[in-house]
């Protein structure tokens, strides 16, 4: 299979959350980003040929996932939905940058129609979205080089399927907790140690007052 290359890339708390607590925006932990963090992230961004987050992540946060603290042209913007549940009020449905939404068969047809209105929209798979033939899909339309930002539920589907390349962690300095706070990676999780992923530490070094990791995910030993 032809897929891009992908990059997972995230803040993370140092107990490995992602916001506060589940349904509020990560943007709240992200105010005590640096600038130096903030250019970081953003030249990731100017380097990648699309960039992906879940819907909830859309419905949650809203962003509009540009480059906007660093030089460099827009990524195009990638959300798969298998019911096509995106607001149309969000604003990576505005002509900052180019947009698909990847949905599935069995996606309500009045939802597709109105997101055709404003952007592209791939069907891959039946009744959700096929992540697998997605990629092939990405990768036919330019998309060599993928940023994934996100949520817990995507990283999780990307990592378990083996579509992700490397991890790149802008660590935050401080502890939040919560029995049911998101961290990086959510979904039923692997149930043996003979599952788990495994990663090889590429490079660590500081952004500002900011540690950041690189971790290349290793599917064989």
């Amino acid at each position: 299979m032809n897929r891009p290359y992908t990059i997972i890339v995230s803040e993370v708390t140092i107990d490995g959350k992602l916001t506060l607590k589940r349904g509020v925006s990560s943007k709240e932990i992200m105010k005590f980003m640096d600038e130096e963090a903030t250019r970081y992230l953003h030249q990731l961004r100017a380097k990648v040929d699309g960039i992906m987050v879940g819907a909830e992540t859309i419905r949650t946060d809203n962003p509009f996932l540009t480059v906007r603290y660093a030089e460099g042209n827009n990524p195009t913007r990638i959300v798969p939905t298998s019911k096509a549940d995106i607001p149309l009020d969000s604003n990576i449905l505005e002509k900052h940058a180019p947009t698909i939404i990847v949905t599935s068969e069995n996606a309500p047809e009045e939802k597709v129609k109105a997101l055709e209105e404003k952007v592209e929209v791939i069907k891959c798979g039946a009744n959700e979205v096929d992540l697998i033939k997605m990629m092939d899909v990405l990768y036919e339309k330019g998309i060599k080089k993928l940023m994934v930002e996100g949520g817990s539920t995507l990283n999780w589907n990307l990592l378990r399927l083996g579509l992700v390349d490397e991890i790149r962690l802008i660590h935050m300095p401080f502890i939040v907790g919560g029995e049911d706070t998101p961290t990086l990676v959510g979904g039923e999780g692997f149930q043996s140690l003979d599952e788990i992923l495994k990663a090889k530490l590429r490079a660590h070094f500081l952004r500002g007052s900011h540690l950041i990791t690189e971790w290349e995910i290793k599917y064989e030993d």
